[in-house]
């Protein structure tokens, strides 16, 4: 596999980085989030302004300049070579049970607006507790389980706008 990561930067720059250019920097934290980064002779100062680890995405002050920074990963990289693309999900209008369980706790209401990620049901399955969240930013249009109910494999629980 190959082991290079990808930055998209302000949504329009690409390049490829190899993990092995971190041995060739000098990285030193100042304070919490902020960085004091010395490459080829060259001093930067760098600030994350803001973070999303799960999305991969960051806001970086550097030198002065804002720059919104995406993060590829070898393993993504693989899987958009192998012709699955992540946006597949964004099409996504009906939830439904991904095992047998038991609704444990519905956390929506028919109407109601939520943001890619966040948590629509709990369903409890073989004793664990599986948080089923929104696969897209969307409104609830119908809901067809409540706290309580028994479903099987399958079941349509939720429809999204």
């Amino acid at each position: 596999m190959d082991k290079k990561y990808r930055l998209t930067v302000n949504n329009s720059i690409k390049t490829e980085i190899d993990p092995a250019l971190s041995q060739k920097l000098s990285l030193t934290p100042d304070k919490k989030n902020h960085f004091h980064l010395l490459h080829d002779c060259k001093a930067f100062h760098a600030e994350v302004l803001k973070r999303d680890f799960l999305k991969k995405e960051y806001d970086i002050l550097l030198n002065g300049n804002t720059y919104k920074v995406k993060i590829e990963t070898p393993l993504d990289l693989v899987i958009e070579k192998m012709g699955f693309s992540h946006g597949s999900s964004k099409k996504i209008n009906f939830i439904t049970a991904p095992m047998p369980g038991i609704i444990i706790d519905m956390k929506v209401k028919a109407g109601d607006e939520v943001e890619e990620g966040d948590t629509l049901f709990i369903l409890e399955a073989m004793k664990m507790e599986n948080a089923i969240t929104s696969p897209k930013k969307a409104s609830i249009k119908v809901i067809e389980a409540v706290k309580g109910d028994t479903v099987e494999k399958g079941k349509l629980i939720i429809e999204l706008n």
